[in-house]
């Protein structure tokens, strides 16, 4: 994924319910953002043709219904985004971010202990 073709916002809600379902029609995907969003038809529509149009998604136009599938993978467009916010947040220091994010939220239990796992694993390499 280059940056200059980077999904905004509205695709990247799009894309958490295509990663999730791995496809999907519009109707499908207009129906699950309709539960937290306010936005019509037609606007989901236009976006998705949008993110085709962009390489971000490919179009199953086999069937009387048209199925979309994400082409950008999730690990991917996630590590893209973090790195970018690194570099322009946090003048590239990793350290300061991880602070940034664990001084700053409420964590459970659960992800703490995960984090500790990957701490002592990193430790340990």
């Amino acid at each position: 994924m280059s940056f200059t073709n980077k999904p905004t916002d509205s695709e990247l809600d799009i894309l958490k319910i295509l990663w999730d379902k791995k496809q999907c029609s519009v109707r499908d995907v207009h129906t699950i953002l309709a539960n937290t969003k306010d936005v019509g038809y037609t606007t989901t529509l236009k976006l998705m043709q949008i993110m085709f149009e962009k390489g971000i998604v490919v179009r199953d136009e086999s069937h009387k219904i048209h199925l979309y599938t994400p082409v950008l993978k999730q690990n991917a467009t996630q590590h893209q985004f973090v790195g970018k916010m690194v570099n322009t947040l946090f003048n590239g220091n990793t350290c300061d971010l991880v602070l940034h994010t664990l001084g700053s939220n409420n964590h459970s239990e659960e992800e703490l202990n995960a984090i500790q796992t990957l701490l002592d694993r990193l430790k340990n390499k």
